[in-house]
């Protein structure tokens, strides 16, 4: 798997990005405001996160997806990993992520990673999301936010 930048006159690979965030209204604007990197396979992109710069010292994974038919190979995993050493070769200090309550793969991925939970905003979802969000039988209503500190 190869990881890079995406140009910003490459076209987004917004199908991969949406199965992470259904609001394609708000995928554009942070991707808008981020880095988008993209892992292929084959030529093929198979994964993708998004870094958020918040502050001087602190950037959000505010999204990252792996295709579905590479999934449970340990590319998240890996894809993760170079987003905190991007963030780190970058000047951060601190990588944030959040997570429905639902994500349970991904709480627990995060946290074999290194990010400790920090905050849970209750009701993030049902705030933010007109259609109710439905994972692994548990309805999505709050954001579990995760800290990494390097």
């Amino acid at each position: 798997m190869e990881i890079r930048l995406l140009g910003r006159d490459e076209e987004l690979p917004m199908q991969l990005l949406l199965e992470a965030d259904p609001s394609k209204e708000l995928v554009v604007e942070y991707c808008a405001g981020g880095l988008v990197y993209a892992a292929e396979l084959a030529g093929d992109i198979a994964g993708v996160y998004v870094l958020l710069p918040l502050t001087e010292l602190a950037v959000e994974v505010k999204n990252i997806a792996v295709a579905e038919s590479v999934r449970g190979q340990g590319y998240g995993k890996k894809l993760l990993r170079h987003a905190l050493a991007e963030a780190e070769r970058l000047g951060f200090s601190k990588v944030e992520i959040g997570t429905g309550n639902s994500s349970l793969d991904q709480l627990a991925l995060y946290q074999k990673c290194g990010f400790r939970v920090d905050s849970i905003d209750r009701d993030f979802f049902t705030r933010n999301y007109p259609e109710p969000i439905i994972e692994n039988g548990i309805v999505c209503r709050d954001m579990i936010r995760l800290v990494y500190t390097i």
